[in-house]
C-alpha cells in the first residue's frame, strides 16, 4: 500500500505539484530535501570568521575555529532535540532554521565585532531559506524539468502559434520598428533600463496570469469531476506551474521576434538611415557586407529589437488567455494533463483513506 502511495506522490512531484501530497510538511518535505545545500552553505560560512587584514595563518585558524563553532553549535542542538551529536536532522523545524540563520552570522561579531555583517549574513541566510521554501515547496524545479523534457513539443507549438500570429504581430511590430521615434527612444536608454523594462513587463504579464489562471483551473477541475475540490494552496500550486509553462512559450515567441528584427534591421537599416534618423550605432557596431550590400550590426539595433520583442511578448502572453485561438491551443494539452492528474489525485486520496481505515480497524 505504501509503495503505491509513493508512486502517486512521485508523480505529483514530477508534475511540479508537490502540494497535492497530503500531509505535505515544510519540515519533512521541503527543508529536508534541501538539506545538502543548507549544510554546504552553513559550513562554507565558517569563512565569516576571517578578515582580509589578517595573515594567512590567522585566517586559517579563524576559519577552523569558525568551523568548530558551527559544528559544535549544531551538535548541541541535536543533543537538545534528542538526536545523536553528529546526525543530520530528519526534520528542519524553527530551532534548526534559527541556528542556520543566526549562528554563522555571529562569527564576524565574535572575531571582528562587525555588527553590520551580522545583519547581512542573517538576512542572506533568511533569504536563502525563503527561496528554498518557494522553489522546493511549489515544485518549481520539477516544473522546469518537465518543461525541458517537453521542450521539443512546446517549441513546435510555440513556433506554430508564432507563425499563425505572425501577420498581426508584424503589423503591430513593423510599424513600431520602422519609426525614428522608436529608435531614438530605445537608443537613448541605458542598457540597465532595457533590462528593467523586460523585468517590469514580465512581472505585469505574470500578474495578469495569476489573476486569470485560477478561473481556468476551476474550469478544468469541474470538467475533470474527480475527487474533492482543491484547497486554495493547491490551486495556487497549479497556477504557478501553468505560469512557468506559459513563460516557456512566451520566451520562444519573444526570442523569435527579437532574432527576426535583428536580421531585418541589419538588412533594412543602413548607416545612412542611422544618420537621417539622428541615432548613433551605440556603444559598439560591426560593419559587414552581404551580397555587396553593406549591413550594420549595432548596440542600438539590439536595444530596439529587444524592446520590440518585449512588447510582443507582453501582447502574446495576454492573448494566450484572452484570444480564443491561442487560448485553446495553450490550454488544450495542459487541460488533458491536469485532468489526468486530478483523476490520479482522487485515486490517491481514496487509497489513503482506505489505508487509514484499515489501520484504525
Amino acid at each position: 500500500m505504501s509503495a503505491e502511495l509513493e508512486r502517486y506522490e512521485q508523480r505529483f512531484r514530477r508534475a511540479g505539484l508537490p502540494l497535492f501530497i497530503e500531509d505535505f510538511s515544510p519540515t519533512h518535505d521541503i527543508f529536508t530535501r534541501a538539506a545538502p545545500l543548507l549544510v554546504l552553505v552553513f559550513l562554507a560560512e565558517m569563512f565569516g570568521a576571517t578578515s582580509l587584514d589578517w595573515h594567512w595563518w590567522q585566517n586559517l585558524l579563524a576559519a577552523l575555529g569558525g568551523l568548530v563553532a558551527l559544528v559544535a553549535g549544531f551538535g548541541l542542538l541535536n543533543r537538545f532535540r534528542g538526536r545523536p551529536f553528529w546526525s543530520l536532522p530528519t526534520r528542519f523545524g524553527i530551532p534548526e532554521l534559527a541556528v542556520f540563520v543566526l549562528l554563522p552570522a555571529l562569527l564576524p561579531v565574535v572575531t571582528q565585532e562587525q555588527v553590520r555583517q551580522f545583519f547581512g549574513v542573517a538576512l542572506g541566510n533568511l533569504l536563502l531559506v525563503g527561496v528554498v521554501y518557494v522553489v522546493v515547496g511549489y515544485g518549481l524545479i520539477a516544473t522546469i524539468v518537465w518543461g525541458l523534457r517537453q521542450l521539443a513539443r512546446e517549441l513546435a507549438n510555440s513556433v506554430a502559434s508564432f507563425i499563425r500570429a505572425l501577420p498581426l504581430l508584424l503589423v503591430f511590430s513593423l510599424v513600431l520598428f520602422m519609426t525614428a521615434d522608436m529608435w531614438q527612444v530605445f537608443t537613448g536608454m541605458p542598457a540597465s533600463f532595457i533590462v528593467f523594462s523586460v523585468v517590469a513587463f514580465t512581472a505585469l504579464s505574470t500578474l495578469f496570469l495569476l489573476i486569470r489562471l485560477p478561473r481556468e483551473v476551476d474550469a478544468i477541475e469541474r470538467d475533470a469531476g474527480a475527487g474533492p475540490r482543491l484547497r486554495p494552496i493547491q490551486r495556487f500550486n497549479v497556477s504557478i506551474s501553468l505560469v512557468i509553462r506559459q513563460w516557456m512559450q512566451v520566451l520562444v515567441v519573444s526570442a523569435g521576434v527579437g532574432v527576426f528584427f535583428v536580421a531585418f534591421g541589419m538588412l533594412a537599416i543602413s548607416a545612412h538611415v542611422y544618420g537621417q534618423w539622428g541615432v548613433t550605432p551605440g556603444a559598439w557596431s560591426y560593419h559587414l557586407t552581404l551580397l555587396n550590400h553593406p549591413i550594420v550590426l549595432s548596440a542600438s539595433l539590439i536595444k530596439v529589437a529587444v524592446g520590440i520583442a518585449n512588447f510582443t511578448g507582453l501582447y502574446y502572453s495576454i492573448a494566450l488567455l484572452t484570444d480564443s485561438t491561442y487560448r485553446v491551443e495553450f490550454l488544450d494539452n495542459i487541460s488533458t494533463e491536469l485532468r489526468d492528474i486530478f483523476t490520479a489525485r482522487a485515486e490517491y486520496l481514496e487509497l489513503r483513506s482506505g489505508g487509514v481505515s484499515d489501520q484504525s480497524t
